[in-house]
């Protein structure tokens, strides 16, 4: 073997080596970036959750107080159309309580 072809032979495995460090590499950096992005979308979905429930509450609330105002309106001789909501909200909420117990 001539000394060309020995550098020449050494110079292929030194690139042969280098290639696949940069794919390792990238593959490495690919799985850690994967990784950071689950634990955003974890944090996201917390969030969200923790805004849901929050938003449930208080629509809850803005439901409650249109029935108090429904049921007073009624209370001052107000019918038909205050009557029909009042029921259809007290169906409502009921249905609601049952599907939290499921």
């Amino acid at each position: 073997m001539t000394m060309v072809n020995m550098i020449i032979t050494a110079a292929s495995l030194i690139t042969a080596i280098a290639v696949i460090c940069k794919y390792y590499n990238k593959a490495y950096k690919l799985i850690l970036h994967d990784a950071e992005q689950d634990k955003k979308i974890a944090d996201i979905e917390a969030q969200h959750k923790a805004d849901e429930e929050k938003t449930n509450k208080e629509l809850c609330l803005v439901i409650y107080g249109v029935q108090a105002c429904l049921k007073g309106l009624k209370e001052q001789g107000c019918n038909g159309p205050v009557t029909e909501a009042i029921r259809k909200i007290d169906k409502h909420l009921n249905q609601a309580a049952h599907d939290l117990d499921g």
